[in-house]
C-alpha cells in the first residue's frame, strides 16, 4: 500500500529530530500543496524549490526522498528560481534518490557550479523534463543516463558553441529540444548531432513571435500570457496547422489581430527570465564546461520564449501552414529578423526573438527540414510537405551532401569490395569489352568515392595545431608567431612561415622539426611575403612589411641562430615599401611585388636587380599579386579599388588583358592550378571565380555576409580546382565549397579553448592530400598567440589515432567522378 502524504511529513518530521535540525518550511509547504491537488482529484505532484534549502537539511531530506517512490506522491518536479546555496552535489543526490518519479527539473547552474554540470552530464537524471537555461556548457557532451526525458531546453546557455558527435545518444526518447540564443553556428556538426535523435519532432534555434505596437507577444492557449514555463506534459505530435496564408506587407498590428494570431498558434506558455547572472572567470578550464569572463548584458529586456505548442487534432491537414520561404521587407530570405503573413484580411508581422548564430546562415532553415525528415516544427513554426519539397530543391541547389556528387554515404569496406569485384571482371572481358567497361567510370572513380565515404563518415574532422616550439634556439623556448605560411611546391613535408617578429622558419610539418630557422636579427618586421621557388626546391623569396626583400637558400642556412651565416645562403634585394605580396613566375626567373600602393615591382632573380616599377596599375592599393602557373609572363593583381586585372609583361603592361570588378574591395586573387580560372576574394565573404581566359564570371559563391567592413576574406583551392576553402579574419570557420557548382560541402569550426575564440587569419588547401588544410589562426584575447591549425576531413577528430597522411588520396584532376 501507498504511503501517504500524512506519513510521508510525518516521517520527514521525525527525521528532522533525528539529525538536529528544524524542519524546513519550504518542504512543509510543497508536502501541503500535494494534499490539496490529491484533495481536489488532479494529478498529485510534489515541487521542491531548492533556493531556500541549505545543506544542513540534506540528511533528513534524503531519507524522504528515498520514500517517495513507494508514496502515493506521483511526479516530482525541482527548481529554483534565484542563487542557490545548497551543494550541487547534494542536489543531484536528492534527484537521482527520486528515480521514476522525478518528472521535471528546471534550473540555472550558475548556482550549482561547473562540477554540478560534469557529474549531471556523466552520470544522467531520470526525469522527463529538463531545462538548464543559462548554462556554462563548451561542447555539450550529455552521455550519462537520460532514458526518461522528451524535452530539454537549454537556452540562453551562451558559451555552448558545438556538440560532441554523440552527445545526445543516451536520449533515445527526446522529442523536443530549444537551444536558443546560445553560440551554435556550424550546420553540419550541430545536424550531425541531431540526427541521433530518432524522435525529435520540435527543434528551435530561436523563437518567431508576433509582434504589435507594444512589442513582441505570445499567447497561451488561453490567450493569458505565464511566468512560468510549462514542460510537463508536451505532444510528441507538436504540430501547428492553420489555413494557408501569404506573404504581405510589413506592418504592425494591434489587439485587434489577437483572435486571427490563435487561430494560427496556440501557445501554452510564455516563460520570462529578466536576469541572466554574469558568468565567473575561469579561463584555464579546457573541459566542456566553460565560466568564461564574457559577459551578455541583457539590462531590462525580457527573454520570452514560446513553450512547444500543441497540436490541435480537429483541423484537416490539407490546410497546414507553408513557411519555407520566409520574406523580409527587402524581398530577401529571411535568416534571423522579421516576416509577415496574411490572414484573409489581416497582416501579422513576425519577429524573431534570441536567435543563436546558426540561423543567420544561408538556407539555415532548408538545411534542418532537409537534414531532419522527422521534424514536424522548427523555431514555432510548422513544417509542411510543400516546405519539404521546396526544402530538398533547395537543399540540392545549394549544398553538397558529399565530395564529387555522391548520393549516397557508404563505408570504405563496401567501396573496396566492389572495385575489387569490378577489376576481377574486367580480367575476363575482351579487349573491346574492356574498352567500354572503363569508359563507364572515370579512372577516379573509386579513389573519390574512398574519400566521401571518408569525409561523411564524420562532420568533426581532425583539427592539430602544428606544434613547433623554438626550444634550442638560444631564446629560453618562446613559441613563435607566426603571420604567413606556404607549403613546398614539390616536397609533402616541408613548410615555411614567416614570423610578426621577421623570422622565416622552415619546418617539416609531418615530424614537427625546424629544418631551417633564419631570424629577423633586426632586418625585417612582420613577414607578410613568401614564395617557393618552383625549379631550385632549396630557395624562396621573403618580403616584410619594412620593404625587405630577400632570396634565402635554406640549405645554406643554419638550423639554429648559433650559428655564422654564409653570405651566399641569400640575396637581398631592392626594398619595396609597406610591401604585402610577392610571387614567383613558372621559370623562376622573375618575381613580383606589391603592397599600399598602386604600384608592382618587377624583379630579376638570377641579377638581384629590380627592372622595373609599373606605377598606377589601379586606384587603390594592390593587396596581393600573382604570377599564372604555367605562363611565365602573365599576372594578376587584386586591388581594394574592387576591380582584379590580367597583366601580360610581353606587352609592356601600360593597360590591362582585361578588368573583373566585384562590389566591395578585393582582399586577394588566385589562379586555379591548372591556370583555367581566377579566384577572387572580396571583403565580407564575396567570393566569385572567373575565367581566366577573358575574365568572364563563371561563379559568385554563397556566402553570407556579415555587414563588417574589416571582415577580410581570404580563398584558394584544394584537389587541384575541384574545391575552394574560404575563411575571414572576422569569424571562426573556413567553408568549403565545390569549385564547379559552388555548392557547400562542409564548414569546419575553429574553437580556442583557454585564450578565448579564433578567427581565420591565412589558409591554404594541402597540395599533396586531398581534403587536408592548414589554417593560420589567431586569437582574439589580447597578447594570445596565432598557430597554424592542420585538418584533415579524412579523419575523425575522436578517431585521432587513425589520421595518417598520403592514405586514399584523391586525384586532383578536376574531371567528374
Amino acid at each position: 500500500m501507498a504511503i501517504d502524504i500524512s506519513t510521508l511529513e510525518e516521517r520527514y518530521i521525525n527525521s528532522c529530530g533525528k539529525h538536529g535540525v528544524l524542519p524546513n518550511t519550504t518542504i512543509l509547504s510543497s508536502l501541503f500543496e500535494a494534499q490539496v491537488k490529491k484533495a481536489r482529484q488532479e494529478l498529485c505532484s510534489l515541487e521542491i524549490l531548492l533556493d531556500d534549502i541549505k545543506d544542513i537539511d540534506f540528511p533528513p531530506l534524503l531519507d524522504l526522498f528515498i520514500e517517495l517512490g513507494s508514496s502515493e506522491i506521483q511526479a516530482i518536479d525541482v527548481h529554483n528560481e534565484s542563487l542557490c546555496v545548497l551543494n550541487g552535489e547534494y542536489a543531484l543526490s536528492l534527484m537521482r534518490v527520486i528515480n521514476q518519479k522525478l518528472r521535471r527539473v528546471d534550473l540555472q547552474d550558475l548556482s550549482f557550479g561547473k562540477n554540478f554540470l560534469r557529474d549531471l552530464s556523466k552520470r544522467g537524471l531520470p526525469c522527463q523534463v529538463l531545462s538548464l537555461r543559462s548554462s556554462h556548457f563548451r561542447k555539450l557532451n550529455m552521455m550519462g543516463e537520460f532514458m526518461q526525458i522528451h524535452t530539454l531546453n537549454l537556452d540562453f546557455s551562451t558559451s555552448l558553441t558545438s556538440f560532441k558527435e554523440d552527445c545526445f545518444i543516451c536520449m533515445p526518447n527526446l522529442t523536443h529540444l530549444s537551444l536558443c540564443e546560445t553560440r551554435i553556428t556550424n550546420l553540419w556538426t550541430t545536424i550531425a548531432a541531431l540526427s541521433k535523435l530518432p524522435r525529435l519532432v520540435e527543434l528551435r534555434f530561436q523563437n518567431w513571435l508576433c509582434c504589435n505596437d507594444a512589442g513582441p507577444s505570445a499567447a497561451s492557449s488561453d490567450g493569458k500570457s505565464n511566468n512560468k514555463t510549462d514542460f510537463s506534459q508536451p505532444n510528441s505530435s507538436s504540430y501547428i496547422r492553420a489555413s494557408s496564408i501569404d506573404i504581405g506587407v510589413l506592418t504592425d498590428y494591434d489587439s485587434s489581430t489577437e483572435e486571427a494570431l490563435r487561430n494560427l498558434f496556440s501557445f501554452e506558455d510564455v516563460a520570462i527570465n529578466q536576469e541572466v547572472q554574469s558568468m565567473i572567470e575561469d579561463s584555464s578550464d579546457d573541459s566542456d564546461v566553460d565560466f568564461s569572463s564574457h559577459q551578455q548584458e541583457y539590462g531590462s529586456r525580457e527573454l520570452l520564449f514560446t513553450d512547444f505548442p500543441r497540436l490541435n487534432g480537429q483541423v484537416d491537414q490539407r490546410n497546414e501552414v507553408s513557411f519555407d520561404t520566409l520574406d523580409n521587407q527587402n524581398g530577401e530570405e529571411s535568416l534571423a529578423g522579421a516576416f509577415t503573413r496574411q490572414i484573409e484580411d489581416v497582416t501579422l508581422k513576425f519577429i524573431s526573438c534570441h536567435a543563436s548564430p546558426i540561423c543567420f546562415e544561408k538556407y539555415y532553415r532548408e538545411y534542418m527540414i532537409t537534414s531532419l525528415p522527422h521534424l514536424k516544427v522548427l523555431d514555432n513554426l510548422p513544417i509542411g510537405e510543400d516546405d519539404r519539397e521546396r526544402a530538398t530543391i533547395t537543399f540540392s541547389q545549394y549544398f553538397e551532401y558529399l565530395p564529387y556528387r555522391r548520393k549516397h554515404k557508404e563505408s570504405v569496406v563496401s567501396i573496396l569490395q566492389k572495385r575489387e569485384i569490378r577489376a576481377s571482371q574486367s580480367l575476363m572481358r575482351t579487349p573491346k569489352q574492356k574498352s567500354s567497361y572503363i569508359s563507364g567510370k572515370s579512372k577516379y572513380f573509386y579513389t573519390r568515392s574512398l574519400c566521401a565515404a571518408k569525409v561523411g563518415s564524420s562532420a568533426w574532422p581532425f583539427l592539430h595545431p602544428l606544434s613547433i616550439s623554438s626550444s634550442g634556439l638560444g631564446d629560453e623556448g618562446m613559441g613563435f608567431r607566426p603571420r604567413q605560411f606556404e607549403y613546398h611546391p614539390s616536397d609533402s613535408s616541408l613548410m615555411v612561415f614567416g614570423t610578426l617578429d621577421g623570422e622565416v622558419v622552415v619546418v617539416n610539418h609531418e615530424k614537427e622539426k625546424i629544418v631551417s630557422h633564419i631570424p629577423s636579427l633586426g632586418a625585417m618586421n612582420s613577414v607578410l611575403g613568401l614564395c617557393w621557388l618552383k625549379n631550385y626546391p632549396s630557395k624562396l623569396i621573403a618580403g616584410s612589411d619594412n620593404g625587405s626583400l630577400k632570396l634565402y637558400d635554406i640549405q645554406k642556412m643554419p638550423t639554429t641562430n648559433m650559428g655564422i651565416y654564409n653570405t651566399a645562403g641569400f640575396v637581398t634585394f631592392d626594398d619595396f615599401d609597406q610591401l604585402t605580396s610577392v610571387h614567383v613566375n613558372s621559370t623562376d626567373e622573375l618575381f613580383l611585388a606589391s603592397g599600399y600602393s598602386r604600384n608592382v615591382a618587377l624583379y630579376d632573380i638570377n641579377s638581384g636587380r629590380r627592372l622595373q616599377v609599373f606605377t598606377d596599375m589601379h586606384r587603390e592599393h594592390i593587396n596581393v599579386v600573382k604570377f599564372a602557373n604555367y605562363s611565365p609572363s602573365l599576372f594578376a593583381t587584386s586591388s581594394f579599388d574592387q576591380d582584379v586585372k590580367m597583366w601580360d609583361l610581353r606587352q609592356k603592361p601600360i593597360r590591362p588583358c582585361y578588368t573583373a570588378s566585384s562590389s566591395r574591395g578585393n582582399v586577394m586573387v588566385c589562379f586555379s592550378p591548372d591556370d583555367h580560372y581566377l579566384l577572387v576574394s572580396a571583403v565580407d565573404n564575396e567570393v566569385r571565380q572567373h575565367l581566366a581566359v577573358d575574365g568572364r564570371l563563371h561563379l559568385k559563391f554563397e556566402i553570407a555576409s556579415t555587414g563588417s567592413s574589416q571582415n577580410y576574406t581570404r580563398s584558394y583551392y584544394m584537389n587541384g580546382r575541384d574545391y575552394i576553402i574560404s575563411g575571414s579574419c572576422d569569424e571562426h570557420v573556413v567553408r568549403i565549397c565545390c569549385a564547379q557548382t559552388g555548392r557547400r560541402l562542409r564548414d569546419i569550426s575553429l574553437e580556442g579553448s583557454g585564450s578565448g575564440s579564433m578567427f581565420v587569419q591565412s589558409l591554404r588547401g594541402d597540395p599533396f592530400r586531398d581534403f587536408n588544410m592548414s589554417i593560420l589562426a589567431a586569437y582574439l584575447r589580447p597578447g594570445s598567440k596565432s598557430e597554424i591549425v592542420k585538418v584533415n576531413l579524412l579523419a575523425s577528430r575522436d578517431h585521432a589515432k587513425e589520421h595518417s597522411y598520403g592514405r586514399h588520396s584523391c586525384p586532383s584532376n578536376s574531371m567528374g567522378g
